[in-house]
Parts: C-alpha cells; structure tokens; sequence
C-alpha cells in the first residue's frame, strides 16, 4: 500500500512547488530512488551495523598506536602502524587475498569466541627478523626475497613479535572488555587455516605497517561468532552511559586505591648560581653559599612541586622535617 500524506505534509509539498524549490521531476525521481529494490548478496551478509564498525575503528586505531611503540622497542626502529579500513567479507575472500607463505598467529580471546587471526605481510616479517638478529640496514634484496616457508629458527624469533600484537591488543579492548588473549599456533600457509567456514562472514581490519620507509600490511580477521557475545559492547551509548551515581563501597575502593600510590617527597634547603668552572673544581670540604637563611624555614617539595614550609631536625638520630605551614603554589614569588 502506498504512503498517505497528511494534510500537512500535502501543503508543504505544495508550497514547494509554487515556490520552485522542487520540480514534479525531483519529486517523482526522489520517490523512485526511495523505492528502489537494491541488490543483497546472501554470501557476503551484512550483520554489523555502522556504530559497531565504527567502534571496531576507534578500538583498532588505539591498537595501532599501542602495537607500533612495542614492536618499535623491539626492532629498536620506529614502526607506524596505521588503520587502513574495517570491512565485512567472507573468510573465503580473506584466504584468497593474502600471500602464500605470510605469516599468521591464531589465537583465543576470552571472552571471545572461537579463534582469532593476525596476518603480518612476509616482508615486513623479514625486516623484523633481520634487525632482531643484529641488523642495522634492510637492504632491498632482503625485502623483496621470496621463500618458500619460513625457517624454524625464524618462526621462533616471529613468536615474541607475536606475543607483543597479541598483548596490544589486549591492551586495545580495555575500555570496552577485559580479554586475555592466548597463542593456539603459528601459521604460514593461509589454504590450512580453518578458523571459519569458507562463506562465513568475518570482520576484516587492515593496517599500512611502515618500518624503516618500507610499506607493508597487516591484517586482523575476527570472525563474526567471536564478536557475538560483546557486540552489544560496540555500541556508542553503552560506551558514554553514566552511571546514576557513586556508591559508598565504589569511593571506599577508590580512596583505598588511591592511599596506595607512591608520591616522591623532597626538601629543598636552598639555590644558589654558580659558575661551570667552579662546579667542576668542587672538592670534598667546599662550602657552597646558598640563598637560604640558617634559621629560617625550608620547602618541601610533593612530586617537584612546592607546598609545606618545613624545619629540619632529628628524630632518633635520623634527618627529619617539621611541617610548619602549608603553601599554595601560585602565592610564590
């Protein structure tokens, strides 16, 4: 049955057409495209929604940065990992786009379903293996050389490099799930890997992985059934949803929390200038004149910031300070 206007929508539509703002041509061809039948693939079925796959973007662009600071303190050069795009495909589609052999990680994330893939492009992991090993220059030879399968040796110096993803991207899910991700096997041969059927669909993340000005990629496929049991966790308003209000057992924990923390206390007895010359031809016995008087009081300082007056002392035979006054910072000349 087709639509009926109100009376409403009737003069608006009207008062349009007097005015010239549409013409009954707009009119018919914006009704055609509204009713437009648009083509679904059955295959390739589309079961996340934008919020999810934004969600995805916003955890996996954290997972970039996270992952390429780790494996730049492991290969001791800068790496810049960048998100690439978020896409819905089949798991046969992912097979057949990646090289053979690459390098992949299968691995759990409870409370993720079923396993989960990183792939990392095998030139990328010929670089890292090359400056793990001692070296300082990739040369183009080494980049661009094709083997049939990674050695054993090799793949055992490719499982810390996977032990560093798999921890970032822990790290990554924080904010919106705990995980704790476990290493099932390495990889080398994407026809064998069996994580999904064929026609399942899987959510496919890709990243640029630059290290040392060459370009590689990265990718990380998560099956849909892994995501299943979190997926009401991507939406946006569980993210920004406030809670009604403090309860007293949650400020007891934080005020126990916060008593913990560790703060650096440090007194200052006084300043002084003095010239590079003199500094260096300091000896034991030197006297140094400060700006401070003898009898008046000292600042102590919280975390290198003053705010106590204090006087110096002993307390059985140990230095000590006596708390004298407190001080605001920006009442200090």
């Amino acid at each position: 049955m087709k639509q009926v206007l109100s009376q409403e929508e009737i003069d608006s539509l009207l008062k349009a057409l007097n005015s010239g703002e549409i013409t009954p041509e707009n009119v018919t061809t914006a009704e055609e495209e509204k009713n437009k039948i648009k083509p679904y693939d059955f295959r390739r079925p589309f079961k996340l929604s934008k919020d999810h796959i934004n969600s995805l973007y916003m955890i996996f662009e954290n997972f970039s940065k996270i992952a390429g600071n780790t494996i730049s303190n492991l290969v001791r050069n800068n790496v810049e990992i960048k998100v690439v795009a978020v896409e819905q495909i089949s798991f046969d589609e992912f097979t057949r786009s990646v090289p053979n052999p690459t390098f992949m990680t299968v691995f759990r994330s409870k409370p993720l379903n079923g396993n989960l893939l990183i792939e990392i492009s095998p030139q990328a992991c010929y670089q890292i293996i090359e400056l793990m090993c001692g070296g300082t220059e990739i040369k183009e030879a080494v980049v661009l050389k094709k083997k049939e399968n990674f050695t054993d040796i090799e793949l055992s110096i490719l499982e810390e490099l996977a032990a560093v993803v798999l921890n970032a991207f822990d790290l990554a899910w924080e904010d919106v799930v705990e995980i704790e991700s476990d290493l099932e096997t390495l990889e080398t041969n994407p026809q064998i890997i069996q994580i999904a059927s064929p026609n399942e669909p899987v959510v496919l993340i890709s990243f640029t992985f630059e290290l040392m000005e060459n370009k590689n990629f990265m990718n990380i496929c998560i099956p849909y059934i892994s995501l299943d049991s979190v997926i009401d966790k991507l939406s946006f308003k569980n993210w920004f949803e406030s809670d009604e209000g403090i309860t007293e057992d949650n400020r007891e924990l934080v005020e126990k929390r916060i008593m913990g923390v560790p703060i650096e206390l440090g007194v200052e007895l006084g300043k002084t200038f003095i010239t590079i010359r003199d500094f260096l031809n300091l000896e034991e016995g030197d006297c140094v004149r400060l700006d401070s008087r003898i009898d008046g009081p000292l600042m102590m300082l919280v975390e290198g910031k003053p705010h106590f007056l204090v006087r110096a002392g002993k307390i059985n035979n140990n230095l000590a300070v006596e708390v004298l006054q407190y001080i605001e910072e920006d009442v200090l000349e």
